[in-house]
């Protein structure tokens, strides 16, 4: 690996790797779509109504309840909504009422709710409830992305002949890591590193490999910090005997931090990309 070239090694970044579930969790959808089924079903009983408030404050009376899928109605998760006007300013609680059913059908109004069901805009709030949630579940991709090159990083773990929980763990914190193997990791216990959480560890016969995984798709000030710390935790690493820190990363946002990924690059002989893993990297620790 001494002779590896840079530019040759970024050029074969992936631009994703974004699989099948990464862009709607439609389980996650339905079933926060059914938690409120009956509720909406009886607020489907306002969709053209030639009486929309009084048959609102009707249903409020009777099944208060159904005032905890409204948020949703208005994209927005929480049960309580702040609300400012010309004259006052709300807090509208959807779990139970805090103020006068007069207050929830101007809320109903202003926000457009009332028009959207009166005028047959929608034809079944199920249906759109399932349309905003799928549109809310998007909001969850950044974090779903975070986990798709850990669960790559550990198909190719698990590929390579490891057991977890056996010679490979995932989550582990240095202190934890310490313990269980007697080791002195203070060297890469600087600046508070002692409640670092890395990603992976696998045991060999001869090494403890610390791993960290991640992916960047698009640029931004973070990938700089993120090659930084990991050129210094790879410095600190090198004191410990018997332990290798490993970093998988790849995606083409680090095209515009290139410099100091080459920095650490240089400096870190277990900086791998995908392609390594395909290559089978990960079939030849010691």
């Amino acid at each position: 690996m001494m002779n590896r070239n840079f530019n040759d090694w970024l050029s074969k970044f992936k631009a994703s790797i974004s699989n099948y579930s990464y862009y709607v969790d439609f389980n996650k959808i339905y079933g926060n779509v059914d938690k409120i089924k009956i509720e909406l079903n009886i607020l489907n009983s306002l969709i053209g109504s030639q009486n929309i408030e009084e048959e609102f404050r009707n249903i409020i009376f009777k099944y208060p309840e159904t005032l905890e899928c409204i948020p949703v109605l208005l994209a927005v998760r929480s049960n309580e909504i702040f609300v400012k006007d010309e004259f006052d300013e709300y807090l509208f609680k959807f779990n139970k009422m805090v103020y006068s059913i007069d207050d929830y059908v101007k809320f109903m109004k202003e926000t457009g709710l009332f028009d959207l069901l009166e005028n047959h805009l929608i034809n079944n709030l199920y249906d759109y409830v399932l349309g905003v949630e799928a549109g809310l579940d998007s909001n969850g991709r950044k974090n779903r992305g975070g986990h798709l090159m850990e669960d790559l990083v550990e198909s190719y773990i698990v590929k390579a002949g490891y057991e977890k929980n056996v010679n490979y763990f995932k989550e582990m914190y240095l202190s934890d890591i310490e313990k269980r193997w007697g080791l002195d990791l203070s060297a890469m216990s600087g600046d508070n590193t002692s409640t670092k959480r890395f990603d992976f560890v696998i045991k060999t016969d001869n090494q403890v490999y610390v791993i960290e995984t991640n992916f960047y798709a698009s640029g931004g000030s973070k990938l700089n910090e993120t090659a930084r710390s990991y050129k210094m935790l790879a410095e600190e690493s090198k004191k410990v005997g018997g332990v290798t820190f490993i970093w998988f990363t790849d995606g083409k946002g680090w095209n515009s931090a290139r410099k100091n990924l080459e920095e650490t690059f240089n400096e870190l002989d277990t900086l791998y990309s995908i392609n390594d893993l395909e290559n089978g990297v990960l079939n030849n620790l010691e």
